[in-house]
């Protein structure tokens, strides 16, 4: 009896040690999820544009049908007028997803040429930030870049703790 007490003080030890690794590993797993389906529908929808012909753009949406809400914690993927919606992503929470000043309401629309554009014409360069508030792990946002109108770029970055929209590069 004694050294079953004894071991089972040993793991409840070896347990309480190992337990903020695990939150810290299942934190970036988060994050790395929610930026990656991001950048896949990012992806998506720049080779719809390409393949259709015509303009495709993933916006954040309240209802998971049309453009709108602000909120990044869910997106879809749509196409032409009326729209089709190809596809819908969310983040699931604790993860934040939060969209630099140059996407907009109306989100990233890849033309058919398959770049990205600004209302005046200008190759879109923002950025998404997928984060945790929390400082385990340290590096608690993944910022996502689409630079040049189509290239994009995934960073870690230490947030502090916090979680803030990222800047435009």
């Amino acid at each position: 009896m004694i050294e079953l007490m004894i071991t089972v003080a040993l793991v409840a030890i070896v347990l309480s040690l190992a337990y903020p690794s695990f939150v810290s590993v299942i934190n970036s797993n988060r994050l790395a999820g929610a930026s990656n389906d991001l950048i896949g529908d990012l992806q998506y929808a720049r080779s719809e544009a390409i393949r259709r012909n015509s303009r495709v753009s993933v916006c954040a949406s309240a209802d998971g049908s049309t453009c709108g809400g602000g909120n990044w914690t869910n997106w879809i993927v749509r196409v032409g007028n009326p729209a089709e919606v190809l596809r819908t992503g969310s983040a699931k929470q604790p993860v934040q997803l939060l969209a630099s000043a140059a996407v907009g309401a109306s989100g990233v629309t890849f033309r058919s040429d398959g770049m990205a554009r600004t209302a005046a014409g200008l190759l879109l360069d923002a950025s998404f930030a997928a984060c945790i508030p929390t400082t385990n792990p340290k590096e608690n946002a993944r910022v996502i870049r689409l630079g040049f109108g189509s290239r994009v770029m995934t960073t870690k970055e230490n947030g502090g703790g916090a979680c803030a929209a990222p800047a435009d590069k």
